[in-house]
């Protein structure tokens, strides 16, 4: 048995997970569906003074809630940098990390830095009439979908030496998404021998539109 932390993305939630995490399940693992404040489940605690480091501790605490040692990490797009945050805290329990076409930062870097004028833009802009709240980059806001705080795309992840002692790591690049800004991510590991390197041939969303693979790529990840 593998236990499992999966961490969603920007403006979403935990529903993201849902095939997948219901697949490991079944397959015998335990998981935690990590909710973030003021996104999904916990979108009633939106405020603009949530930070990237609040996003760190909700899912710290939400492991040791679920009395997982050592586990697989695993987070999607915006939560690479959270996942990268909890490192640098519990690296020396996590056995693997897994970035589903995740932002990949590094030290000292916050998800401002590794994005480009695009993303600037929407950030900035989106906010202007309700100030430090982003809206949805893709789409509308709904019953899913909310806005994002803005302290957390601008707040730094800071190496311990800590996220030095995860030895394993994949990345998943979502080969049929463009603009994509990860494609930078991809390059940077794809011939790392460090590094596991898959690609989806599938959009942003890699639960939904590649959903078999995925769930391969994590399970041998729980394997070693």
């Amino acid at each position: 048995m593998t236990d499992y932390v999966l961490v969603h993305g920007a403006w979403g939630g935990g529903w993201s997970y849902a095939q997948l995490a219901e697949a490991l399940w079944t397959a015998g693992h335990r998981v935690v569906v990590a909710e973030l404040p003021g996104l999904g489940k916990r979108r009633g605690d939106l405020h603009p003074g949530i930070t990237l480091t609040d996003h760190v501790d909700a899912v710290c605490a939400q492991i040791e809630q679920a009395g997982f040692g050592r586990f697989v990490l695993a987070g999607h797009s915006y939560g690479g940098m959270v996942i990268s945050g909890v490192a640098t805290r519990l690296g020396a329990r996590i056995d693997h990390m897994v970035f589903i076409d995740a932002f990949l930062p590094g030290d000292g870097q916050s998800l401002w830095d590794i994005t480009g004028d695009f993303e600037h833009k929407h950030y900035i802009d989106t906010q202007k009439f309700t100030p430090g709240l982003v809206a949805p980059i893709m789409g509308a806001e709904n019953e899913r979908i909310g806005k994002h705080p803005l302290l957390t795309l601008l707040e730094a992840v800071r190496f311990t030496g800590e996220e030095a002692k995860v030895h394993k790591h994949s990345y998943i690049f979502a080969k049929s998404w463009e603009p994509t800004p990860f494609r930078r991510f991809a390059r940077a590991v794809k011939n790392d021998p460090a590094w596991a390197y898959h690609e989806a041939d599938c959009g942003h969303d890699v639960m939904a539109g590649q959903p078999n693979q995925l769930l391969s790529i994590m399970l041998a990840a729980g394997r070693g």
